[in-house]
């Protein structure tokens, strides 16, 4: 009786599909007939209790959306200009790190990146907790992360591998501790240099520990550096959108207060989150958009920090000052300067690539930087000549009609007195990045509407 049921209200509810359909084909009187007919028969199914046969609710499928990320970068050797902060090597230590999701979910994943390492990398244990104090977490709220289901985890070299999801109900800007035992030697040639946030390594396996100590007598070492830890997915009810950031030291916040979500995506998420909207930062200190140096060029990269990462509906490109400015310093004495006309042509091939995955492109102009960096090594990263450069490539991005949309972050901290120069209030003091409250200003120039248009008309500020 159920199958010849069904059967009937299949039957009945193609009927009324084709009944409908010919009123798009008939004459007025007629279809008003027709449109009579297919309401009597609707009228009858509802009558004889078929709905449930017809149409059953279907419950929304679950979705995951990346909500924040570190990117991956080779490790460098002891003669670069900076140190690691991490061990060359770890075993028989935990990780512990702390991160701030943008867009909250009901279960979250953790992914974890070997893409530079030459052998197979061992996870003895992973746990994901509420953080409390220092390196503390909140107790109770630790939770066991495994990888199709087992809580010991292989990574192959060159590879990420994404944890089995952890029922963890999470809202919008929390923080997460995620903590990993490593039991074998493990050498550590991927990481995320600069995370500004801090971080633990201690002996032992203490990824369970409410509180870090200092096991076997060694000492507790602290790192501004992410290794492994490459990024956090949550699942959301409904399919969620991600806006990704494509940058180097400005977008990866090198200046930004330490341990207070500062930098300028931290600052878009806030104002995203209540849209229901992920921010990830794909931004890498020192990165460019043509050559390698302290991550892989931006175009390398793009598939993997962008592209690849779930939900991304939108990204916000600004590199491009690292290519000017470092050739001639102590980053690259012997480089060549890329032209106009190389750099113009790496930001088409970004935006093409990006459009054939229906990925949306807004170009951020590159930011003022006369007196950079007085008193280091690179002391020479402004040049009158590598000014010229910026101000073509800032008119090309403005006028080009390359991009989607434009956001004019060079408009927003230039001095009005002293166009070249960042304005007092916004610099960090070095006159290449800017502080906190340079921060909020370019996370509040960010147009929300040019970003997503598809999800309404938001309050915005300039984007031109």
């Amino acid at each position: 009786m159920l199958f010849l049921r069904a059967v009937y209200s299949n039957l009945v509810f193609e009927f009324i599909i084709a009944t409908l359909i010919a009123n798009e084909f008939t004459e007025m009187s007629q279809s008003m007939k027709s449109r009579s007919s297919a309401s009597a028969v609707l009228a009858l199914v509802l009558a004889t209790g078929s709905t449930m046969d017809i149409a059953p609710a279907v419950a929304a499928s679950p979705a995951w959306v990346a909500t924040w990320q570190a990117s991956p970068q080779p490790v460098w050797g002891t003669d670069f200009l900076f140190p690691t902060n991490v061990p060359p090597v770890l075993h028989d230590q935990t990780v512990r790190q702390v991160a701030r999701i943008s867009l909250g979910g009901q279960r979250l994943r953790i992914v974890l990146s070997n893409a530079y390492g030459q052998q197979p990398l061992t996870v003895g244990k992973a746990t994901v907790a509420q953080p409390g104090q220092g390196g503390d977490v909140v107790a109770g709220s630790m939770r066991t992360v495994t990888f199709g289901g087992r809580d010991v985890a292989h990574i192959l070299p060159g590879a990420s591998l994404v944890s089995d999801p952890v029922v963890m109900p999470l809202p919008a800007l929390a923080r997460v501790t995620v903590s990993l035992y490593l039991p074998n030697t493990t050498p550590l040639s991927t990481f995320h240099w600069d995370g500004r946030e801090t971080g633990w390594i201690v002996s032992g396996d203490q990824s369970s520990a409410l509180a870090l100590t200092k096991a076997d007598g060694a000492a507790i070492q602290d790192t501004t550096a992410r290794p492994l830890l490459t990024g956090i997915q949550v699942e959301t009810g409904q399919p969620a959108h991600a806006v990704a950031v494509i940058g180097d030291s400005i977008t990866d916040g090198a200046t930004a207060s330490l341990d207070k979500n500062s930098r300028w995506p931290d600052f878009l998420a806030a104002r995203l989150a209540p849209h229901g909207v992920a921010v990830v930062n794909a931004g890498i200190s020192g990165a460019r958009l043509l050559s390698d140096g302290m991550g892989v060029n931006a175009l390398a990269r793009l598939d993997r920090d962008v592209l690849g990462q779930p939900g991304v509906r939108s990204v916000i490109v600004m590199v491009g000052i690292n290519d000017i400015s470092w050739p001639g310093t102590a980053f690259a004495r012997d480089a060549r300067r890329p032209t106009l006309e190389e750099l113009t042509a790496g930001y088409r091939q970004l935006v093409e690539q990006a459009h054939s995955r229906g990925v949306r492109v807004l170009g951020a102009t590159l930011t003022p930087f006369e007196g950079a960096l007085p008193g280091t090594p690179l002391d020479n990263y402004y040049q009158p000549d590598k000014e010229i450069l910026r101000q073509q490539v800032n008119d090309w991005i403005r006028h080009g009609g390359v991009f989607d949309a434009v956001i004019d972050f060079d408009e927003v901290l230039r001095d009005p007195s002293h166009a070249r120069r960042i304005a007092e209030r916004y610099d960090s003091g070095d006159h290449l990045h800017p502080g906190d409250e340079g921060n909020r200003a370019m996370a509040e120039a960010v147009d929300l509407e040019s970003v997503l248009p598809e999800l309404g008309t938001f309050n915005s500020s300039r984007c031109r």
